[in-house]
């Protein structure tokens, strides 16, 4: 295989947690992290007993910067990012080395150790890639053990034949780390927005009282962050329009950066042409002040402050009144009645979907790095999303989102 920067770049910013077992190609692991790195992946590293003997979880940390996880009753790492959490974190599962005896366990849905604890408990894509004696991997139980995986879904990367460590030559070695991380991007490139340009705010507004006081929100723009790099990874050409965030925007997105509502209006209008999807992400400031004070407003006797508010444009709902305008998708963040005000919101501006969340949530919202969703759509149609890593959510809301509006394409 030949890796090439442009098949690489789906694995920007995922999330890959890479568990190691006890064989002896163990050893490629720490190369296997820093390639990961090297295009732009965040590596959390999970090592079984036997993995230990081979490699010492001190090398692993130090490759990838995170503490490694080696224990599924470890009290520590339960306070902090514990099992379910690690399951949560994970955009895709990669196994490497996968050993026969790792295999057989899979097979057979065992959760006796962290590492196949977090199998069975993630719904992120699983990849193993198998590294054993080519006897071993010939053997009828460990090709009914990889079957059996295949017909669950598992992603099987390899072996690939050559020498071995014992001295045999046949399959059975570990693919190239070079050629697993190939295989690994390949999980991403679903490439359903190739052509297609796509324009997403992001973040909040901030709205200004005096030279050093604003109006904002709590928006961390990590979901119209995450979505923006998702839309990058289906083939889109991104337009991000973002308030201000402590947040590094997808380095194939142009990025316009933005303060206030009317800047963000601004923005938005200038870039509609030729726009194919349009999603609205961004926490906008509902009122600005009438008057900007040109100095800082300073305290009264009184210790009271009144201000005059004026309601600001609502972008997606004059990109949604325009006589050619691209597919529309609207943002409802609500505390109470999630649904019914989303369903409100989306019928009101007269958007083509809507995505509902309920930021009360102590799990998701503004702030967290997790979110669930439901996304509804004007034809009455609607998708939900369990509690997941923004990022993960972002791609399956950029997935069903093409689907539905490749097939609107379609029957026109």
């Amino acid at each position: 295989m030949n890796s090439s920067t442009s098949n690489l770049q789906s694995l920007v910013s995922k999330r890959v947690l890479l568990g190691v077992t006890g064989g002896i190609a163990a050893y490629k692991a720490a190369e296997l992290v820093r390639r990961l790195i090297d295009v732009g992946a965040e590596v959390r590293v999970v090592m079984t007993a036997a993995a230990q003997e081979f490699i010492t979880p001190l090398t692993m940390q130090a490759v990838s910067a995170k503490p490694v996880h080696t224990s599924l009753l470890d009290t520590d790492a339960e306070a902090g990012m514990g099992h379910i959490e690690l399951a949560r974190w994970a955009d895709v599962i990669l196994v490497a080395p996968a050993t026969a005896n790792f295999l057989s366990q899979l097979a057979m849905g065992q959760a006796h150790d962290l590492l196949t604890t977090l199998c069975l408990a993630s719904i992120a894509p699983l990849a193993v890639a198998p590294a054993m004696n080519q006897a071993m991997w010939g053997n009828v139980a460990t090709q009914q053990n990889v079957a059996k995986l295949r017909e669950r879904g598992v992603h099987i990367f390899g072996p690939d034949a050559g020498q071995q460590a014992c001295g045999d030559i046949g399959m059975g070695r570990m693919l190239d780390v070079l050629d697993l991380r190939l295989a690994l991007a390949g999980l991403f490139e679903v490439g359903v927005l190739a052509g297609k340009k796509v324009l997403i705010t992001a973040g909040p507004t901030r709205e200004a009282i005096d030279p050093v006081r604003y109006l904002t929100n709590q928006s961390s723009g990590k979901m119209g962050y995450a979505i923006a790099q998702a839309a990058v990874d289906a083939g889109a050409t991104v337009v991000l329009v973002s308030g201000p965030v402590a947040l590094v925007a997808p380095q194939a997105a142009r990025t316009l950066a933005v303060i206030s509502a009317e800047d963000m209006r601004t923005a938005v209008m200038a870039e509609l042409t030729g726009t194919d999807l349009f999603i609205a992400a961004a926490a906008v400031a509902d009122y600005r002040p009438i008057s900007v004070s040109e100095s800082k407003l300073k305290k009264d006797a009184t210790k009271t402050l009144s201000l005059a508010l004026i309601e600001n444009p609502d972008i997606v709902a004059e990109v949604a009144a325009q006589p050619v305008r691209p597919y529309t998708v609207g943002f409802a963040a609500e505390t109470e009645n999630l649904l019914g005000y989303a369903q409100s919101k989306l019928e009101r501006k007269g958007l083509d979907a809507i995505v509902a969340n309920d930021v009360s949530s102590e799990l998701g919202g503004f702030n967290s790095d997790q979110n669930a969703a439901v996304l509804l759509y004007s034809d009455g149609a609607s998708q939900s999303f369990e509690m997941q890593s923004k990022s993960k959510l972002a791609r399956a809301l950029i997935i069903d989102l093409a689907s539905k509006i490749n097939s609107t394409c379609r029957n026109q």
